[in-house]
């Protein structure tokens, strides 16, 4: 009898269990445009000053930054800042130990990040571009900061002077035959960027790194493009060919 009146509850718990776990950000969709250079060469501006500092690309050159439309000089002014060659890798001076003592877990490499975060709720590049501009103000955290997207993140909020300081708040909102209570982020403090403004760099530099994990992306489909074309001129050939040789069988 007991075990009767406990499962009706051991159910329920289950299944609120599964709801919850199921429970996703919604992502919203990042204005990626590899074709823009101008974009990109904000994107990877921004990359250089923010996030190199703590985070590796270590499977990306600095050269091939010439695809983006700098020259080396260019490239050397405003975006090596070491004494790294032009040719190098980007690397990072920060210790691994050093890293995950200040930060629980040493920052990891976004060379291919954009990729790697992509799942089946979007893109990596969607989920990037929301994670960037979901960060808000925590003082249980060692860091001050939480994230909407990434909850109980170790990464503090580098862009936060940009943006500015913004604070999770309940909001009721009104459904069919009842109200529900959500929580949604708000500016509390405004940064030296409008919203717009900000999402716009976020955009640029969210744009960079999808072009980054695969800076052969462009040129590999415009080589499919060619390829494809290529292979549909020699299948009219080839049965032109074939007509040709069997006429008199047929």
């Amino acid at each position: 009898m007991k075990l009767l009146k406990i499962l009706p509850v051991v159910l329920l718990l289950i299944v609120s269990g599964a709801q919850a776990a199921g429970v996703e950000v919604k992502l919203d969709r990042a204005p990626v445009d590899e074709r823009n250079l101008v974009s990109l060469q904000r994107g990877a501006q921004v990359f250089v000053n923010y996030c190199l500092n703590c985070h590796s690309a270590n499977y990306m050159r600095y050269n091939r930054l010439q695809d983006l439309g700098l020259t080396e000089q260019q490239i050397r002014d405003n975006l090596l800042f070491t004494d790294a060659k032009i040719g190098d890798l980007m690397k990072i001076a920060m210790d691994p130990k050093d890293s995950k003592a200040w930060f629980g877990a040493s920052p990891p490499d976004l060379t291919v990040i954009a990729r790697s975060r992509a799942s089946h709720a979007g893109s990596g590049a969607d989920w990037l571009y929301t994670y960037l501009r979901s960060f808000y103000r925590d003082a249980s955290r060692p860091s001050g900061w939480n994230n909407a997207v990434f909850p109980n993140v170790g990464m503090p909020h580098v862009l936060w002077e940009l943006q500015g300081e913004q604070v999770m708040k309940e909001a009721k909102v009104q459904a069919p035959g009842y109200v529900k209570t959500e929580q949604k982020l708000a500016l509390a403090k405004p940064g030296t960027m409008t919203p717009i403004e900000y999402d716009y760099l976020v955009a640029d530099l969210v744009n960079y790194m999808t072009y980054m994990a695969e800076p052969a992306r462009h040129s590999r489909k415009t080589m499919g493009i060619y390829v494809l074309l290529f292979l549909g001129l020699m299948f009219v050939l080839a049965y032109m060919l074939k007509k040709e040789f069997w006429k008199d069988v047929h």
